[in-house]
């Protein structure tokens, strides 16, 4: 254990260096002065300070404040040492931060007696918090095995809807992380960012409820085909409700709402601006964007730049304005996701 000793006078230093020196497993490190010690401190742990209370510049009750503003030296034992018993001399010491006190001149026998007392009590602080450290370490591992397993659920769902709905291959995969570039360039923080590429995927989960022939029809919907189709964000967001975290409280608001338009011209709400949730408005584009991009059954696939342009003119009535600038500031993260190689066109 390292022991750190201030004390003017180079005599009285070298006798205390003695002395602790003696004990078993004691590193002793001795300085005359409080700046030096202080810069000691700022740079190396320690797990006791023995410090005078008299000395010039930087007196033993300075040294000891500063000591104990800075994080690794909170708890460490500070003995302060004085030849002054007076009651508010000590009080003084105490409000510093001093554990415990020695008188001049230094007894040995009480010296060693204090020292180990409060070294003990220090090995079992550093016992506790390498316990605290480790524990940490378990429960991060734990909560990331506990988000992989959650992140690897969600995707089995949503790519379970994706295949009976015929899509294109990973569009579930491609809408995330579009929708998360998209979050990252409006500002988001970083939990934010994945909550919503976690949620995302499900914005299509109540299409489970729709039937097969809907779901599968060669060409355009009509009629009550097409109203039961547009029932699916409800369903969507009722299999959803009730959800006690984060990423389902969004995956609800996504599923209900990524139909919605900013100009109120969609489904099944119409909702007008802010009233949809972000979330939502974000992965509407994502949504649109990858549709577009994709081969259906009633269309071919459109260039990158094609659904590109098509999202900027639907700014402001079918978009976010918000979320399609975030789309042009980020595009050229996008596009490879859309292209084979960067296409310095689209791009653009």
């Amino acid at each position: 254990m390292r022991v750190v000793i201030v004390e003017d006078n180079r005599t009285n230093l070298e006798v205390l260096t003695q002395l602790v020196r003696r004990m078993p497993s004691i590193a002793v490190e001795g300085f005359t002065e409080g700046a030096s010690a202080l810069a000691d401190a700022q740079c190396h742990a320690c797990d006791l300070m023995i410090i005078d209370n008299v000395m010039p510049g930087m007196s033993g009750l300075e040294l000891v404040e500063a000591v104990r503003s800075l994080p690794s030296h909170r708890h460490v034992p500070i003995v302060m040492i004085t030849a002054d018993a007076d009651r508010l001399t000590r009080l003084a010491a105490i409000n510093a931060g001093a554990t415990d006190f020695l008188a001049k001149p230094v007894d040995p026998i009480e010296l060693r007696s204090r020292l180990t007392n409060l070294l003990a009590l220090r090995s079992a602080q550093n016992q506790l918090e390498d316990r605290a450290v480790h524990l940490e370490a378990e429960v991060n591992r734990a909560t990331a095995h506990l988000q992989q397993r959650e992140e690897d659920m969600i995707y089995r769902l949503a790519r379970a809807i994706e295949v009976r709905d015929h899509e294109t291959g990973d569009h579930v995969e491609r809408v995330a992380r579009v929708a998360g570039i998209l979050a990252t360039a409006m500002g988001f923080d970083a939990d934010f960012v994945r909550t919503l590429w976690l949620a995302a995927p499900l914005h299509d989960v109540g299409k489970i409820g729709v039937s097969d022939a809907i779901l599968n029809k060669p060409g355009r919907l009509e009629g009550p085909e097409l109203e039961r189709m547009r029932m699916h964000p409800i369903i969507g967001a009722e299999i959803l409700a009730d959800g006690d975290s984060d990423m389902l409280r969004m995956a609800e608001q996504i599923a209900r709402c990524h139909h919605e338009k900013w100009d109120g011209s969609g489904y099944p709400h119409g909702l007008a601006g802010e009233q949809i949730p972000i979330a939502a408005r974000i992965t509407s584009v994502a949504d649109v964007l990858d549709a577009l991009c994709s081969p259906r059954s009633y269309k071919p696939a459109w260039s990158a730049s094609e659904a590109f342009e098509e999202i900027l003119r639907s700014s402001g009535t079918h978009f976010d304005p918000e979320c399609v600038s975030a789309l042009e500031h980020a595009w050229a993260q996008i596009v490879p996701i859309y292209t084979p190689r960067f296409d310095a066109v689209d791009a653009a």
